[in-house]
Order: structure tokens, then sequence, then C-alpha cells
């Protein structure tokens, strides 16, 4: 189909923008079905300026995969973008990344054991092969564990082209089974695949075996959140791992454990999880029972507000604290809420973090920016008379990177408590 914009949103393909909406289109020669190829023209010179996948069912009507003039979408264009992801991630799955920043520690805060990590010859065998539009592919992410590549569905443009780009994944990534995960929306709407087939390969046994920087971990890519695990914290918690020998973690919202097995793996004396998913909790133990350590692990099942309220009315105080909650602002009308909750926890979190200790806090919402995110934590901690200093703010690891201002979505950010 053929396509023409309104000047704004012909100006913000033109700068490279992968969206574009229904309200920002100008004329359609004709109506298609979802994954019809749309050829976007230049308003004064008719030129194709871009191509897109149609999506009826979207806000977003078109999701753009190629800036420019006349291209061939097939099996190789699609090989072609798959090997660019590939090599880009290369630093990261060649060997362990010298690149990972790591905060100093006392020496009187690290006394010796037998807690060394392992960081053996790569720095992950599990990573993000392809990162939705950042990595030319809108409403798509393929998720990489071992020999097993995970493909979440977020939109149906992609099921007419699955039979072309899965054996470009296979070849690329080097897997032997490929799974497809699908979003909630997905799984309700009438789709031509089911959520959890097996597109190529044979998956014997869905909980898949990886590792991070030597520390072993298990996800369900069946059953597990996203494709069965959260990649994208993989630099934070290897720090964590790096911090915490010798000091206590509390790990809120730890789902499968990360940031748990991790600080256990480093030498950890102690790790509290805490998650209202006893299932998750159940996975972060057997998680933590892979890596040898010597620390006592202990899980609690519950609201997280609820249980940051409890603990610091039983008077405890951990080294190490981590909050690294779901999104709380998918829609714009939640923003203000989700504000509120960041600061809140940022306050339980500083009340339960040792004087001298850390406190990791981490958002995934896009919609909240960076600025935004530590302007609560300035506030709250003004406000409350929370003595603290800010010593670093992360963002994505490589495997995740940032190709438009919408796909930046984590930030974490890192206070030593001075009081």
């Amino acid at each position: 189909m053929a396509v023409r914009l309104h000047k704004a949103a012909e100006r913000a393909v033109k700068q490279g923008h992968p969206w574009i909406f229904s309200k920002g289109i100008d004329k359609l020669n004709k109506q298609g079905q979802a994954g019809d190829l749309a050829m976007v023209f230049g308003r004064r010179d008719n030129k194709l300026i871009a191509i897109g996948l149609y999506d009826p069912a979207s806000p977003v009507r078109i999701k753009v995969i190629h800036h420019g003039g006349p291209q061939g979408i097939d099996a190789d264009f699609f090989r072609g973008r798959i090997r660019e992801a590939r090599q880009l991630r290369e630093p990261l799955l060649s060997s362990p990344s010298p690149s990972v920043p790591t905060l100093p520690t006392s020496p009187t805060d690290a006394p010796p054991g037998p807690h060394k990590v392992d960081l053996g010859e790569r720095a992950t065998t599990a990573y993000r092969l392809l990162f939705g539009e950042n990595d030319g592919f809108p409403g798509l992410v393929t998720d990489v564990y071992g020999t097993v590549a995970v493909i979440k569905l977020y939109s149906a443009i992609w099921f007419p082209w699955l039979e072309m780009i899965v054996p470009q994944i296979v070849a690329v990534a080097g897997v032997h089974a490929v799974v497809l995960r699908l979003s909630r929306h997905l799984q309700q709407a009438a789709t031509p695949l089911r959520e959890g087939d097996v597109l190529h390969g044979e998956l014997p046994d869905p909980e898949v075996e990886f590792q991070e920087y030597g520390v072993r971990f298990r996800a369900h890519v069946l059953l597990g959140h996203k494709t069965g695990f959260f990649l994208d914290h993989r630099a934070n918690r290897h720090r964590i791992g790096q911090l915490a020998r010798g000091k206590s973690l509390l790990d809120v919202f730890a789902y499968a454990g990360g940031f748990s097995v991790h600080a256990l793996a480093g030498g950890a004396t102690g790790v509290t999880s805490v998650d209202i998913s006893r299932q998750a909790l159940d996975l972060a133990v057997r998680n933590a029972s892979l890596n040898p350590h010597a620390g006592k692990h202990i899980t609690v099942a519950g609201d997280a507000f609820e249980v940051l309220a409890r603990l610091v009315a039983e008077h405890r105080r951990y080294g190490i604290v981590v909050i690294d909650p779901p999104s709380f602002a998918k829609s714009e009308k939640e923003m203000a809420g989700a504000l509120r909750k960041y600061a809140e926890l940022a306050l339980l979190g500083a009340r339960l973090t040792e004087k001298g200790g850390l406190l990791v806090l981490a958002s995934c919402s896009s919609r909240i920016t960076t600025d935004e995110f530590l302007q609560v934590h300035r506030t709250a901690f003004g406000r409350a008379g929370v003595p603290c200093t800010l010593e670093d703010v992360t963002g994505h690891d490589i495997d995740h990177p940032v190709r438009f201002p919408e796909g930046a979505y984590l930030k974490t950010a890192y206070y030593r408590m001075n009081g």
C-alpha cells in the first residue's frame, strides 16, 4: 500500500522515528491486513522515504522497518538486520565485559572466603538478540537462553513474516529451538499461532539453564514473565554480586532472584528476597541452589509495600537494599500514581539501609524519564531529611541498545546512605 503523511509525521520519519500514528497519515491508497507492507512516500517529491508494516489494530498504524529509499524486504534483509544486532552484542558474548562499573569497597567489608565467582569464558549465555524498534523489529523481541531463542510478539504484524525470520534467527544465533511467546492482547485474539508454540527444533525441558558472569540460573521459557527472565539488569546484578561479600541484602520485587543469587554467589552473609509470587520465589530458591554459597537465603511472599513497612517496624537493616519494581506507569494517567509509589519505596528503602550502606532504586517505566525518577528521590529524601549521596546512575546493558527516545525505559540509581 502507498502512504503519505502529514508534515509533522513525515519529519519524524525522516529523522528516523519508527512509529507512524494513525493521526499522522494523510493519504492511504487502500486498507490493509496486519503485516502488509506500507510504502511511505514524501509529500514534495513523491520519493520513497520509508517502508513499514501496517497494523490496523494499533494507534501506531505503521511500524517502520526501513528508513530511506527502495529496499527489498526479504530473507536477506532480515538476515542482515539480525547479523547487525548479533555483532553489536559481540563484546558481551565473547568475553567477560571489562566495562561493567564497580564501586569501591573497604577491605574490612570483604573478609576472605570461598565465594569467588568464576567468570568463565563468556560474560553471559543469555542475551537480548532483538530489542524491538531499537534493532529494526518494532513489536518483536528475541531473547536467547543458551541454545534456545524465545520470540515475544507484541503486534500481529509479524505473523506473516515469522516463516521468513525464524530460520535467520536460527542461523545467526546458532540456536537449536525457537519458542513463541505472545503479549496478553495477542493471546486473547484469533491468531495463526499460539502462546508457547515451538517454531523450530524441540524443547525437551522448558526450564533452560544459562549463566551470567559465572552465576547460574534457570529460566522457564514457557511460563516465565516476558520471555522467561529479565535480562536488562544483568550488569547491575553483576555489580551487586561484586559488592555483596560480607554484607546482608534485601531484594525487593525479586522475581526469580536475579540480584539475590548474584549476591549469594558473591559472598553475602544473608539475603532476603521479597516478591508477591510464591512461585517466583520458589524459582529464586532453585536458582540460588545452582550456585555454591554460604549465605542464608530467606524468602518473603507478600505485597512489597506491606512487607517493607513491617520490616521497618521490626527495625531491620541491611547492607544493600535493591528495589526493582514492575512498571507503575503503563499509561499517561498512571504517571502521578507511579511517582508517588517511587517516592514511598525510596523512603522505605532508606529506612531499611544501614548507615554507610547502599540503596539501589530502579524503574522500568518508560513514561518516567531518568530526570523525573531522580527528582522524586531528591524531593522525598529532602523532605524526610535522609542524608545520602547519589553515587551512580545506570541504564541499559549493550544488548538493549536505545535508538529512539521511547526506546529508553530502564534507569537505576545507586545511593550511599550517610546516616
